[in-house]
C-alpha cells in the first residue's frame, strides 16, 4: 500500500483490528521500503518503532535529534505524530516498522541472533520476526518453518515458543500488550 503521504510504499504483516485503516488501527506491523530521502508519514495517537532489516541504513531525523539506524542498530522509538525524516545512507533501506495506538496498547522490540535454540513465553501477544535465516519453532505440540521475513505469532494462552536454527539466525521480537 502507498505510504499516508505518498512518498513510498509499506508490506502490511500484522493489523489489529483485521483490515483496519491507518486512522483505526490499536497495532500494526509493516515492512517500509524507503527508496529516497524525505518526510515520514505522521500518525497521531501512535508510538513508532522502526528497525532497519537490508540495506545500509539511514539517518533518522526525529526533531532536533539525528540518529544513524543500521542493520546492527537496537529498534528506534519515537511518536508518530513528531515530525520525522529521512536521508539514506547509500541507497535504499527495508525497515520494520511497529505501531501501537497509545492509550490502548503498549510495544516493544529487541533484536536477538539465534544459535542453536531459544524459548519465548509471553504473557501479551509476542510476534517473532525471522529477519535473516531459517528457524524452526515449535508450540502447542506443532511445528513450523520461518524463512525470512517470515513470522509467528504467540498469544498468551499458548505455550512458550521454542525457536532453533541448524546455523544462525536473527530475529525481531516484538511484544504488544494491552
Amino acid at each position: 500500500m502507498p505510504w499516508k503521504n505518498g512518498g513510498g510504499e509499506t508490506r502490511e504483516v500484522l493489523v489489529s483490528p483485521s483490515g483496519a485503516t491507518l486512522d483505526a488501527i490499536d497495532w500494526r506491523i509493516s515492512l517500509a521500503t524507503i527508496a529516497s530521502d524525505g518526510p515520514f508519514s505522521l500518525f497521531s495517537g501512535i508510538e513508532r518503532t522502526l528497525c532497519v532489516i537490508r540495506g545500509d541504513g539511514i539517518r533518522l531525523q526525529v526533531r532536533d535529534a539525528s540518529t544513524l539506524l543500521l542493520r546492527e542498530s537496537a529498534p528506534y522509538t519515537f511518536d508518530g505524530e513528531t515530525p520525522a525524516s529521512a536521508s539514506l545512507i547509500n541507497g535504499p533501506i527495508v525497515d520494520l516498522n511497529v505501531m501501537t495506538r497509545r492509550g490502548r496498547f503498549r510495544h516493544s522490540v529487541t533484536r536477538h541472533t539465534v544459535e542453536g535454540s531459544m524459548q519465548l513465553s509471553t504473557h501479551a501477544r509476542l510476534v517473532v520476526f525471522c529477519e535473516d535465516g531459517v528457524l524452526r519453532c515449535h508450540a502447542n505440540g506443532t511445528s513450523a518453518d520461518l524463512a525470512t521475513e517470515d513470522c509467528a505469532v504467540i498469544t498468551p494462552d499458548s505455550s512458550p515458543l521454542q525457536v532453533s536454527t541448524a546455523t544462525t539466525a536473527r530475529i525481531l521480537v516484538i511484544d504488544i500488550h494491552a
